[in-house]
């Protein structure tokens, strides 16, 4: 997940999900210093703060980012978002609104949130610690996070649009295809093309030699393991 933040400069950085939140972190702790995290409140943080356990010390604050502030950032392409996915299709149209009819729905989930105006905005990807047919879908039942195909129809109104990464606990995905559908990047380390074609409702695109997920470095595992996380809470976000 931290690797989804490479390149990515000075720019605001908002994650759902606790395994968002530890690789954004450690993204900032290795090769991207200048990523710019907040307390969740209205400040900039200069130091890191753990996910779990007890901090080092008070959090070190170096800017003032009021919530009427962020759009200024978020409206300009200079936010990295990391959403959850209920649904998902192959042009990265995200749904974590309802399932079924949005008269009607089967299930009431987060509702649109600020997906739309997120990704149309600003670079976004996507966290989904279980990877089945049932998130992974050949149509999302409501969009709230719009797609490549419907980004395409919006012209200039989605000239900052782009779908960073899908990482799932089965793999890597992007839209580096030619018709901006979802690929299969890498296979984590384990995981069998099969068993990604088995718990995805559409065709992937993928390369004729698929690359695996390249495994964290033994430092990197020290700072997730006695630094960000020490309580273990990633744990309980992926299926064992």
């Amino acid at each position: 997940m931290a690797d989804a933040f490479r390149g990515d400069g000075e720019i605001l950085v908002s994650c759902f999900g606790t395994v968002p939140a530890i690789g954004a972190r450690l993204a900032r702790l290795t090769f991207a210093p200048d990523l710019l995290l907040t307390d969740g409140i209205a400040h900039l943080l200069a130091d890191v703060q753990p996910v779990s356990g007890k901090p080092s010390g008070d959090p070190v604050i170096e800017g003032w980012l009021p919530f009427r502030a962020v759009f200024d950032l978020l409206w300009s392409g200079r936010r990295h978002v990391v959403m959850m996915a209920s649904q998902i299709d192959r042009f990265g149209n995200h749904n974590f609104a309802c399932i079924g009819p949005h008269a009607r729905p089967k299930a009431q989930l987060l509702g649109m949130r600020g997906a739309p105006g997120n990704t149309v905005s600003h670079p976004t990807s996507y966290w989904v610690p279980a990877h089945t047919a049932k998130v992974f879908v050949e149509q999302v039942d409501v969009v709230s996070g719009v797609g490549y195909d419907r980004a395409a129809k919006l012209g200039a109104g989605a000239r900052f649009h782009e779908i960073r990464r899908v990482v799932s606990n089965l793999g890597v995905f992007d839209f580096a295809t030619d018709d901006r559908t979802m690929r299969l990047a890498s296979l984590h380390p384990g995981v069998t093309l099969d068993d990604v074609r088995a718990a995805t409702s559409f065709p992937l695109a993928t390369d004729a030699d698929v690359a695996t997920t390249r495994e964290p470095t033994a430092e990197e595992l020290r700072l997730i393991r006695d630094v960000l996380d020490p309580e273990r809470l990633r744990d309980r976000e992926v299926p064992s």
